[in-house]
């Protein structure tokens, strides 16, 4: 049994309504901007998260228990002092540590198996096993050298087992040559072979304070989870990691600044070994004094001890002619100065390949190559200031081939009261990021920050800036096959320079949304849907002296872009524009124009439907809405005249 016809004509209507709704949708979508969001690393269960996680909190407290152990030992002079001096091995919960105490000689490879005993033994290959946790205190010196051949330390790292080499305010060198390289790596004793686990840990090689040179080096298939263990790691400290300037301030002068004496004429007197001795189980007080000085006393108040603390304690590095594989993170960096990257090769990163973190400044990097690694290439992160990378290349990562991030520390009130400071002076020259799984290039944030004359090949995106940058200049760059856009500013950019750049093979060369910039110079060859697109608060954007050739929708998209704008000078002789029908519709399609079309439709249908009909009504026409109404009769109007105005014989 079919439906009633008004019934029908009613879903016939709704049906339209809907396929309305769903076409302005579509269009809508069509043309915003939709980021593709970057790959992560492959997910870690849960399990696996928690157990790494506390490997690491271990880490941590084994390194502070031994750093404590050994400043404690010094300060109280004595015995204790004298055991402290010399190389000994401290053990703790979390296992067994060689300390290497500061002395004049470095520690060489004979050395450390004369102190390790069985547990730096050479093997019959030539090669050594460590199999105990190396610990450098501040001040002590590390060569790892073999004159007469190459040296191989593998550091051992079984299932629920691993050692580590850490240094604390030390220098260590790895000092190789292209005759006698040095390498080091992970080694599972049962396997045979290096550790490529990494949930129950992996041995690591870090450096706290201090300096780490490494030369003609091979370093494989260390670190896990976190960026101090993550591998090759470079960390400042907020600790002194040399003898502090200890000065005595009088207990019965509570009110003394802390570097005065009784005599204001005197200079501070250095504390003596039983001042020295308040240290370990001295209480932390907020210091009259200096920013950079705080006040230790015991409990009982019977002495007081001013601490003055160095300057932030800055790591040094120098990598050179090195090739780093299968690492957690490749090279982890942070709280440095003046850190150098030359000649470096970076494989197989589990998570990123080069990494400068918070607060590594003034760092070079030349002519080093990151290759398949799980998240980015090169990530220099937020805090990060004056970083230049030249001649170096990204290949086949599955996030971003460089990333760059100038954004402040925090947006707003923070419980560390964060800076709310941009960073900048960081630049990409001369290199090469090829088959990227994201974008060639990604500047988030920052103040003028730079990519020039390096040539973007494949990818999702070629370069992208975003966050609010300012004053990004993007020139002389190469730019080839990305899949969607060749250079995009998008998201409050302001100030940008786009300049000199050649485009091909791309959808939409230079795409603008929200952000303002100069695009001058630039060449766009065979793009297929436009040259340069604006989209959205363009103001004060100008388009001048470019060559734009391709064929698609058009050379300059400017129709949606809001504010006033300047466009001139551009060479469009080689574009050649293919908006066919469904372009056309596309371009007349826009969401208002879609709801217009359907009003408008809905009151034609129902027009139709009154004039045609349905069932019994079919036939009808139109007709005058009062056409039924009965006809009010006319009634014979009577003149009434009042008695007054009548005459006689009109009243008889």
């Amino acid at each position: 049994m079919s439906p009633p016809p008004r019934k029908r004509s009613r879903t016939l209507l709704i049906v339209l309504a809907l396929c309305l709704s769903a076409a302005g949708t579509w269009t809508y979508l069509s043309y915003i901007d939709r980021p593709v969001p970057p790959p992560g690393v492959n997910e870690v269960p849960a399990v696996e998260a928690q157990q790494q996680s506390a490997l690491v909190d271990q880490e941590d407290l084994r390194i502070m228990q031994t750093r404590a152990t050994l400043t404690s030992a010094m300060a109280r002079g004595g015995p204790a002092a004298a055991r402290s001096r010399v190389p000994h091995i401290s053990s703790s919960a979390n296992g067994q540590t060689l300390v290497l105490p500061q002395r004049r000689e470095p520690y060489r490879v004979a050395d450390l198996e004369r102190l390790g005993q069985e547990h730096f033994q050479k093997q019959s290959d030539g090669s050594y096993v460590l199999g105990i946790n190396l610990f450098a205190g501040p001040g002590a010196k590390v060569v790892l050298q073999n004159a007469t051949g190459p040296l191989v330390i593998r550091m051992r790292s079984d299932p629920g087992a691993f050692v580590s080499i850490v240094s604390f305010g030390a220098n260590i060198k790895i000092n190789g040559s292209a005759r006698n390289p040095v390498r080091i790596t992970s080694w599972n004793a049962h396997d045979r072979t290096a550790d490529t686990k990494v949930s129950d840990g992996r041995a690591y090689l870090r450096v706290i304070g201090g300096e780490l040179k490494v030369s003609h080096a091979t370093v494989e298939h260390l670190g896990f989870w976190s960026g101090p263990t993550g591998g090759l790691a470079l960390t400042g400290s907020d600790r002194p990691t040399a003898n502090a300037d200890l000065v005595t301030v009088p207990a019965s002068l509570p009110g003394a600044s802390p570097t005065s004496s009784p005599n204001p004429t005197s200079r501070p007197k250095r504390a003596s070994s039983q001042q020295r001795a308040l240290l370990p189980n001295g209480l932390l007080v907020p210091s009259r004094g200096s920013d950079n000085e705080v006040e230790i006393t015991n409990g009982a108040g019977r002495g007081r001890v001013a601490y003055r603390l160095p300057e932030a304690n800055l790591v040094t590095g120098d990598i050179t002619d090195t090739k780093v594989t299968g690492n957690a993170y490749g090279i982890f960096i942070t709280a440095s100065n003046e850190t150098r990257i030359i000649n470096v090769s970076v494989t197989g990163s589990l998570v990123h390949g080069i990494l400068l973190h918070r607060f590594a400044r003034n760092a070079t990097i030349e002519n080093t190559t990151v290759t398949g690694s799980r998240g980015d290439g090169f990530v220099l992160s937020r805090g990060t200031q004056n970083v230049t990378i030249t001649g170096s290349g990204a290949e086949r990562n599955n996030g971003n081939g460089f990333t760059i991030s100038g954004l402040p520390l925090a947006r707003g009130p923070s419980a560390s009261g964060e800076s709310l400071r941009s960073f900048g002076g960081s630049s990409v020259t001369s290199s090469t990021a090829r088959d990227n799984g994201r974008y060639g290039v990604e500047i988030q944030g920052g103040v003028k920050l730079v990519v020039q004359t390096t040539e973007v090949i494949g990818g999702e995106m070629g370069i992208v800036v975003s966050e609010d940058a300012t004053g990004v200049r993007v020139s002389g760059n190469r730019l080839t096959g990305q899949r969607s856009q060749g250079i995009a500013l998008r998201g409050g950019v302001r100030g940008a320079r786009i300049s000199g750049n050649i485009v091909r093979d791309t959808q939409t060369a230079i795409y603008l949304r929200d952000s303002e910039a100069t695009i001058s110079a630039n060449t766009v060859e065979s793009a297929s849907l436009h040259a340069i697109s604006l989209l959205g608060a363009a103001e004060g954007t100008t388009i001048t002296g470019n060559t734009l050739g391709g064929a698609g929708r058009s050379a300059l998209d400017t129709g949606r872009a809001k504010g006033a704008t300047t466009v001139a000078q551009n060479n469009t002789t080689g574009w050649q524009d293919t908006a066919g029908f469904w372009t056309m519709v596309k371009r007349i399609a826009k969401p208002m124009n879609l709801i217009w079309l359907g009003v408008i439709s809905l009151i034609v249908l129902s027009a139709l439907r009154a004039l045609r009909g349905d069932g019994p009504r079919a036939g009808r026409r139109f007709v005058h809405p009062y056409e039924k109404q009965t006809l009010l009769e006319e009634r014979p109007a009577k003149l009434l005249r009042t008695a007054a105005t009548q005459t006689p014989a009109e009243r008889s």
